[in-house]
């Protein structure tokens, strides 16, 4: 929700609505002077995701589920349990979403790594950037460079390519 699916849809609606404004000329429509703000659309998609929490955890609290943030560990009590921070915790379901986080190569592993940023940095974008490169050829750097691109970046994508002999 927060860096992800929803903030992207967002963005990829935003670079739609951008390519409709390229395309109106071809259908009759004069739009002389049409101007776009990344700050805008970074505010309204940001209050956006945070109404989106703010309800996601209403409902659970609404659920009465409990809602425990820190790092965790299953026990080996015979009852399902996780302990997480010195506390223990049993329940007959237990639900850990990780929270996963990219790992970035240091500068020493490959150089000038630390000049980039990860898929959710794109969301942290305070403007657009003028020029850009996305690195990889899954889904999201494919859509990544099509939203940067079609939003007024000069984009590259770029792909490894294993030649095979």
């Amino acid at each position: 929700v927060n860096v992800g699916c929803v903030p992207k849809k967002v963005m990829w609606n935003t670079a739609v609505h951008a390519e409709f404004i390229h395309d109106h000329a071809d259908y009759g429509f004069e739009t002389p002077s049409v101007k776009f703000s990344w700050r805008t659309i970074k505010e309204k998609r940001d209050a956006y995701v945070r109404r989106l929490n703010d309800i996601y955890e209403n409902n659970v609290k609404k659920a009465q589920i409990d809602i425990i943030r820190g790092y965790g560990k299953f026990t080996a009590d015979p009852e399902p349990t996780i302990e997480v921070d010195g506390k223990k915790y049993t329940a007959p379901h237990i639900l850990i979403a990780t929270g996963g986080r990219p790992a970035v190569p240091s500068d020493s592993e490959i150089p000038g790594a630390s000049l980039g940023m990860t898929s959710d940095g794109f969301f942290d974008l305070e403007e657009l950037p003028r020029r850009s490169v996305v690195i990889g050829a899954g889904y999201i750097a494919v859509e990544i460079v099509g939203i940067l691109s079609m939003l007024g970046s000069k984009s590259s994508l770029l792909i490894r390519h294993d030649k095979v002999m």
